[in-house]
């Protein structure tokens, strides 16, 4: 699961738990330190061959709370760092507590484990936020700066011929309207509807951006341009029917103009997002609540 595909909350709560778990690993080292200098018993969590696992921080990192960066590169290598620090703690715990010296090549690198852990922790905790402030506070779509690097990553697939994507442009038909007769904030509303109308009715892989505004850009992979068309005129007839709740008045329905086109992979992307506004604007001039893809005479 890519970052950008997890809800703003689910990064917040990931952050958090992260916090926690780093705080709790604070805690046993400072215990583990103190069992080292004043020769004190070794809690046998810490001594047996699944310590990594027993840990508070080991517990956050092997339990369902922390499954959806199960298959993150940086969560992996975090915990291969934080399996082999308590390796290298066990042996320390058990050499004192069978009353032999430490010895100072083995507490060095302990040591080392240990800064090589921290910095995959901060390593991580930066992954999750830059991908938590790279999200559209109010919609939950990626911000706008995403969509030319997530534009170009599927343009190099499709150069060699992995997969061939389309683009879409959503634009919310008549929205100075609702902001004039509901206020702002039902307009801050109807934004936050769609946007997770949106992102709730495409594929896991797909993603949404808030291009501006009231326009949103969908980015559709692995999809031809007829499955892609199709795709779009399911999601504009479902969303004209959506009931968007407003604050002590009657539910409000939008609809919304789309346009789409391939992802050019001859051409820059700026060129692709050219011709899908163009799309999205014949949309527009043909009455609204309407598909349209690009071509040539537009």
């Amino acid at each position: 699961m890519e970052l950008y595909d997890i809800t703003r909350e689910d990064l917040q709560d990931m952050l958090s738990q992260l916090e926690q778990a780093r705080f709790h690993h604070q805690l046993w080292h400072a215990a583990m330190v103190r069992v080292l200098a004043c020769r004190l018993p070794a809690d046998q969590h810490d001594i047996c061959s699944e310590s990594h696992h027993k840990c508070r921080f080991g517990q956050w990192y092997y339990s369902e709370r922390s499954s959806k960066l199960r298959n993150r590169s940086g969560y992996i290598a975090l915990g291969k760092a934080h399996k082999f620090m308590h390796q290298l703690a066990a042996k320390l715990l058990i050499e004192t507590s069978e009353g032999k010296p430490l010895v100072t090549f083995d507490f060095d690198n302990f040591s080392n484990s240990l800064d090589r852990m921290r910095l995959e922790i901060s390593a991580l905790e930066r992954e999750l936020e830059n991908a938590l402030y790279n999200h559209d506070s109010l919609t939950g779509a990626i911000n706008r700066t995403g969509i030319l690097p997530a534009l170009r990553e599927q343009q190099e697939l499709i150069k060699r011929e992995l997969q061939s994507c389309c683009i879409v442009m959503v634009d919310l038909d008549n929205f100075k309207v609702i902001n004039d007769l509901h206020g702002h904030l039902a307009g801050d509303n109807v934004l936050t509807a769609s946007a997770h109308y949106l992102i709730e009715h495409i594929r896991p892989y797909d993603k949404v951006f808030r291009y501006g505004g009231e326009e949103f850009l969908l980015l559709l992979q692995h999809t031809e341009l007829t499955l892609g068309f199709n795709m779009v005129e399911r999601l504009r007839e479902e969303f004209a029917s959506m009931p968007i709740s407003v604050k002590g008045k009657e539910p409000i329905h939008i609809t919304a103009s789309f346009g789409i086109t391939l992802l050019d992979p001859a051409t820059p992307v700026e060129t692709s997002i050219d011709r899908v506004d163009k799309a999205m604007y014949a949309a527009k001039a043909a009455g609204r609540n309407c598909v349209r893809i690009w071509d040539t005479t537009m």
